[in-house]
């Protein structure tokens, strides 16, 4: 019987390792589920997503060598491309495939809403000018002498927001929700590049048929 305790004890943690992966993969399919369910019905969108992932993974790429044009190429490509999908070509209004009117979608996300998307952007658009007219920043940085400078410190700039944008959606949501749902929050952005690509690799020929809305799967869920 002591052997078979110790056995017990010794799988105890194993298992409730294992049933805290579980629950991880299985919040994160939800979220993942729900992002595309709710916000990428548009054939156009879809395929904005597609090559705003192909860009992020060459960014994901140049970052460990060159961070400030990784910045530029995700924010100055992967970001616009894949906010104007949102933005100009996603179906606003009530959502009829899956039953919910566009504030209840807005209120439910778990991410950056369109309101919290406009402030960022917004952020995002200033940061070059300010660099352009404040090129120190008041002293706190050494001033760039030359265009491939500033687009430099625009660089620097803009990945410093992204993980300032991140980390500060992270703490929302930690405070509102739960830091478990934060963390796999956390997770699907970051993964979402691999994600998309495989998501809506077919979004193009779709679009090329005359497709421009994703049509609800049979039993009327998208």
């Amino acid at each position: 019987m002591a052997a078979l305790s110790e056995l017990l004890c010794g799988l105890r943690p194993s298992l409730v390792m294992s049933t805290a992966i579980q629950d991880f993969l299985k919040e994160l399919n939800t979220q993942r589920w729900d992002d595309h369910r709710f916000y990428h019905h548009s054939r156009i969108n879809q395929t904005l997503h597609l090559i705003s992932a192909i860009c992020f993974l060459v960014a994901y790429v140049l970052l460990w060598t060159d961070p400030a044009t990784a910045a530029l190429l995700g924010w100055g490509v992967s970001m616009v491309t894949r906010q104007s999908g949102h933005f100009f070509f996603e179906p606003r209004g009530y959502d009829h495939i899956n039953q919910v009117t566009d504030e209840y979608k807005e209120e439910i996300k778990v991410g950056y809403n369109i309101k919290r998307k406009i402030v960022l952007m917004a952020v995002w658009a200033a940061m070059p000018l300010v660099l352009w007219f404040s090129p120190s920043l008041g002293g706190l940085i050494e001033p760039a002498t030359n265009t491939m400078g500033w687009l430099h410190d625009v660089g620097i700039a803009w990945l410093a927001l992204a993980v300032a944008g991140l980390a500060f959606r992270v703490l929302q949501l930690t405070v509102q929700r739960s830091f478990f749902t934060a963390v796999v929050w956390l997770t699907k952005i970051i993964t979402d590049p691999f994600h998309d690509v495989w998501l809506y690799r077919s979004a193009p020929l779709h679009l090329l048929r005359g497709e421009w809305i994703e049509p609800a799967p049979q039993g009327g869920k998208h």
